[in-house]
């Protein structure tokens, strides 16, 4: 590797730094550190925990951690006590002095993050919310939300799937930017009404997911741009948005649904199997700088 990622990276990291004001005295205009007010702020989320597994739970030295806990216990902020399954082990808990200095600082972090965030235009801060999205997923995916939403699409969600599409399957296959002027062109014919629909999935505000229901004829609907980001797969998302495709066809009276896909998008033919659609036909292509199978799928939805 060479050093100027390094050093980008480095200097992306004294930037958000001075950004997000963890390099004053304290954090939030408070006396607490950064690493201080993490430990706060977790021990909030619970009535009392172990110290072993807050420890393990922030990552911090065990060292480092007790003398946080010292500081807090002289300070009034918190309870030490034994466990009562294994007096080994130290229990933690927030007095009500502490709970009110973790809610002093969740309540300026809060504050401050909104008025970082309130000069932007909707399109920054989704650029700004969709790198944040990125470097989580690439450098280790966020907790994901058990709460996915189907929704209608919003301002930018149009872009964000050309944009998605794009970067996703030029990173898995190769693919160039073709395979992206492809995908604007049927978000540009889409016409939403009675018989045509488009979702997004969303999970905590932000867009993890597509589909959309199109129609081909009078009796036959297409599904088209199915699309689920690498960090929420594996939790039945891709499943639930064919489904809602197929619920929304056979409501608007279609009899039959086809699509179109590649040999090489392996996870959506596998869905497509296992909800009933039937391969029809393939032919070698050669599309988006690659050689694909260029495949025809379709299902009866009337018995």
């Amino acid at each position: 590797m060479s050093l100027e990622p390094v050093a980008r990276v480095r200097a992306f990291n004294r930037f958000y730094t001075r950004v997000i004001g963890v390099l004053g005295e304290g954090l939030r205009d408070t006396s607490y550190s950064l690493s201080e007010a993490r430990v706060l702020l977790e021990l909030a989320q619970a009535d009392a925990v172990e110290v072993v597994d807050l420890r393990r739970g922030l990552g911090l030295d065990a060292g480092y951690l007790s003398r946080v806990l010292s500081r807090f216990e002289a300070d009034g902020l918190l309870a030490l006590s034994r466990s009562a399954v294994d007096g080994r082990r130290q229990v933690v808990a927030l007095t009500e002095a502490g709970r009110a200095a973790a809610r002093d600082i969740d309540e300026r972090s809060r504050t401050e993050v909104g008025t970082l965030l309130r000069p932007l235009e909707e399109g920054q801060r989704r650029r700004l919310l969709g790198a944040m999205d990125a470097i989580q997923e690439v450098l280790g995916p966020a907790p994901r939300s058990s709460l996915v939403v189907l929704r209608p699409p919003a301002a930018g969600d149009l872009g964000w799937i050309v944009r998605r599409h794009g970067e996703l399957y030029a990173a898995a296959h190769g693919w160039d930017a073709r395979f992206e002027a492809y995908v604007a062109r049927i978000l540009g014919a889409f016409a939403a009404g009675p018989r045509e629909a488009l979702w997004i999935a969303d999970i905590d505000g932000a867009p993890v997911g597509s589909i959309m229901c199109a129609r081909d004829d009078d009796e036959t609907a297409r599904l088209r741009i199915l699309l689920v980001e690498p960090a929420v797969r594996g939790i039945g998302l891709g499943r639930r948005l064919v489904d809602e495709c197929l619920r929304f066809a056979r409501q608007a009276g279609y009899r039959r649904i086809v699509l179109s896909a590649y040999d090489a998008m392996a996870e959506a033919r596998r869905i497509y199997e296992r909800v009933g659609f039937r391969l029809e036909s393939g032919r070698p292509v050669h599309e988006f700088g690659a050689d694909l199978v260029d495949e025809q799928w379709s299902m009866d939805l009337v018995s």
